[in-house]
């Protein structure tokens, strides 16, 4: 993809984020938060600004104009582009690009990088290579795909693997039987719509050893809930949240999205997952924060932490010995 003024910054090592401002001021994150890299011949103008935007999007086969001023897009490997033009912002438009891994992540490269403890690599194996059904949260560019993509990777090469993404962010993990599903948007007309409950019914007639759906985040929850009660092991997805805690809470939120009384979703959530992996970011720093699974009380759905790493100490719960001996490699 051209990334025209931008791509010597794309091609610098270490890049994950390129924003444009819609003042024209450049930012770039480089794995330690964002920072201004003043580029002034760039952009000159709002309507320069603009007209990269649209640009970019129609690369991506996305319109961006007056009648449609929000896109996301994304290419095969995983660069992703989000922009919005005027007037939903001052002038011009704003634009976030999220670049795709150099080279792809393995939980070896991961431990090294200390996004979690060397104690924790033997449960981590074990989920993949065990079937877990896994449940990733945490904030926007908090790790959640990065992690995903991770434990993708230690999937038997004899398993058959569908992934179903709103933004192709999962297209190229390396795995030779893999089938990469991605949402359409509604033509000029407002019709060809496909959204993710019907991506997601759909890989269950595609003979799938896992179904992993990047992210969760409206009614499809239900339709994952209700594939993963249905026999299908080591499926996985992403969830926004803001710790293992909060994780019931907006299942159930989203559940009522979908129709679903807090008590069927509480039922399906404790079935569905058998952990759940919340990943922050501070400080530019990437970790998984709490290690934690779902259960159900008086009916009503609960979080309980199991472990937790702050980047120095280890935290275990009286619980944490018999989940890590059920899961581990």
């Amino acid at each position: 993809m051209e990334l025209g003024p931008l791509s010597v910054l794309a091609s610098q090592p270490g890049v994950t984020d390129i924003a444009v401002t819609c003042d024209g001021m450049v930012w770039v994150d480089r794995g330690r938060g964002m920072r201004a890299c003043p580029l002034p011949e760039c952009f000159p103008s709002a309507k320069s600004i603009r007209d990269f935007a649209v640009r970019l999007c129609a690369q991506l086969g996305r319109r961006l104009d007056d009648a449609c001023p929000i896109a996301d897009a994304s290419t095969v490997d995983g660069l992703r582009v989000h922009a919005v033009i005027a007037p939903l912002v001052p002038q011009g438009a704003a634009i976030s690009i999220r670049l795709p891994d150099a080279v792809s992540p393995d939980l070896g490269s991961l431990a090294r990088n200390a996004m979690f403890p060397a104690a924790w690599m033997p449960v981590l194996e074990g989920l993949a290579r065990n079937k877990a059904n896994v449940l990733v949260t945490g904030g926007t560019g908090a790790g959640k795909t990065t992690l995903l993509k991770a434990i993708l990777m230690l999937c038997s090469p004899d398993e058959r693997i569908v992934t179903v993404e709103e933004v192709r962010e999962l297209g190229m993990i390396r795995h030779a039987n893999h089938v990469s599903l991605v949402t359409r948007e509604a033509n000029v007309e407002g019709a060809g719509a496909i959204g993710l409950p019907v991506l997601i019914a759909a890989t269950l007639r595609m003979r799938p050893d896992r179904v992993v759906v990047g992210e969760c985040r409206g009614g499809e929850i239900a339709d994952l809930l209700r594939a993963l009660n249905s026999g299908h092991r080591g499926g996985m997805t992403t969830l926004h949240a803001n710790q293992v805690e909060a994780v019931p809470a907006r299942l159930v939120s989203l559940g009522l999205l979908a129709g679903l009384d807090p008590r069927a979703t509480a039922a399906l959530a404790e079935n569905a997952f058998d952990v759940v992996l919340h990943v922050e970011r501070i400080g530019g720093r990437r970790r998984i924060a709490q290690i934690g699974r779902l259960e159900t009380v008086d009916g009503r759905l609960r979080g309980r932490l199991l472990a937790a790493w702050d980047g120095r100490r280890m935290r275990v719960s009286q619980h944490w010995k018999d989940f890590a001996d059920r899961w581990s490699a």
